[in-house]
This record gives structure tokens, sequence and C-alpha cells, in this order.
């Protein structure tokens, strides 16, 4: 069994003045969620055996966040996780060595949310994603797969989506 869990940054600031989008952190309502995000992750006993992130900024911030509470997340940083695609984010989970059972990305939409879609079968918590995947969201995906490179569109049984606001209705509404 393969489980995949895709993490959307949490929320930015927009207001800070960064020269690149890159650049960009989280604002004091992305820091708080990361940490609720955090806090959750552990309560849950979520696991990963590997962690690939965005390089940006505010995914390193988010993680930093989520560490807080759930403890140490040692990410591999990955420049393809940057605004990615869902196909090269597919790519990604293809080309994770099988003996990694447990696999988290952090990144940005619309590649986490288009992802998650892709893969995911039919249900409540798909119907969820498709309304709105929102900053700082979480998604876990398992897959009845012995391979990372046999995971297929519509294989997944989506095991959560959390959002922020479910955990503190002060964190929402997201975008």
């Amino acid at each position: 069994m393969k489980t995949l869990t895709l993490l959307r940054h949490a929320k930015s600031g927009w207001d800070a003045p960064v020269a690149r989008d890159f650049d960009r952190p989280l604002s004091p309502r992305g820091r708080k969620a990361a940490r609720a995000m955090g806090r959750e992750m552990k309560r849950l006993q979520l696991a990963f055996d590997r962690v690939i992130a965005s390089p940006a900024a505010r995914a390193a911030e988010t993680i930093d966040g989520l560490e807080q509470d759930y403890g140490a997340l040692p990410a591999e940083q990955d420049e393809r996780v940057y605004l990615a695609s869902a196909e090269t984010l597919l790519d990604l989970v293809r080309a994770t060595d099988d003996a990694e059972a447990r696999l988290l990305i952090v990144g940005h939409n619309p590649g986490m949310e288009q992802l998650a879609l892709l893969l995911a079968r039919e249900g409540t918590l798909r119907d969820a994603i498709a309304a709105k995947y929102p900053t700082g969201a979480l998604a876990e995906i398992r897959f009845e797969a012995q391979s990372w490179r046999d995971i297929n569109a519509g294989a997944g049984c989506l095991e959560h989506f959390i959002r922020p606001r479910d955990l503190d209705s002060g964190l929402g509404p997201e975008d």
C-alpha cells in the first residue's frame, strides 16, 4: 500500500514587500494555520517516509510551522514542485522509491488540487476538494499499489481532507 499526502502551503502575505513571488512569506494567519495543521497531523498520527517540498519561502515557512507541533519533517526541496502542474507532481510521485510507502508533498495550487482530483475516487471528500482546496489544506490518498509507478487516475481512496478552518473557525474563509 502507498499513501500520498498533499499539503498546500499555508496562506501567504500579499502585503510583504518582496521582489519575487517565490520569496513571499506566510501571513500571520498562515503561520497559525500551519501550527494547527501540525497539531492535527500529530493527533492523526500521520507519518511520512519522504517529504518533498517547493523551495518557495511560503512552503518552507509552512513546514517550519508544522514542525512546531508535529515534530521534525526533514524535507527535500525540489524546484520542480514550485507552481508545478499535476502532471509534474505525478511524475515526482511515480519516481519515488518503492521502499518509501508514505510520501508528503508540500506545494502550490492549482497543481495540488488538480493532482488530488485526478487520483482520488469519487466521494464526499473529493467533492469538497473540487469545491475548494484552500491554502493550508491537506489531502491524504491511499492506494492499493506496491509501486508508485502503478499510481493511476481514480485509483486512490481519499482518507482525509482537512482545511485549517475545520480546526479553528478563525482560520477561514480561505483562498
